[in-house]
């Protein structure tokens, strides 16, 4: 990345990073949420939701990223045998999502992390942006 643009650039790009990792975030505490929602074997599971990134003018260097869309999981999730449960059918069998809880986990943590450093990205260039307004002062 070039600095022509100087910090308010660098905001604006790490932004939509910031953006893109906080619609990821709460995709997988989407996923988190609904794991353990059991649904009859006629309807359909909780989807698990994907958040697709995309680069905005790929190869400029300038647009930075943004959601592309959202892909969503099986809905013929996993049949669990509860015959004690309410929403059972005639076998036995309830519906649950087909979601890894360590997966989400992994995921959890990746997204965490690149919100924090889009973050750090930001407050970097805020210093850098206040530091230039020093200097302009004190000339």
């Amino acid at each position: 990345m070039t600095m022509s643009g100087g910090p308010f650039r660098a905001i604006g790009i790490a932004s939509t990073g910031v953006t893109v990792y906080r619609k990821w975030l709460d995709a997988v505490s989407d996923n988190i949420s609904n794991l353990n929602n059991a649904t009859t074997t006629a309807g359909e599971a909780f989807r698990e939701r994907f958040v697709i990134a995309q680069a905005v003018d790929y190869g400029s260097g300038n647009g930075g990223v943004q959601v592309g869309g959202i892909e969503l999981g099986s809905a013929e999730g996993r049949l669990v045998h509860e015959p004690d449960h309410p929403l059972a059918d005639e076998n036995g069998y309830v519906r649950y999502p087909d979601i890894d809880l360590g997966s989400q986990m992994s995921q959890l943590m990746m997204a965490q992390r690149g919100y924090q450093a889009n973050l750090s990205v930001v407050d970097r260039a805020y210093d850098a942006y206040q530091a230039a307004l020093q200097l302009g002062r004190n000339s």
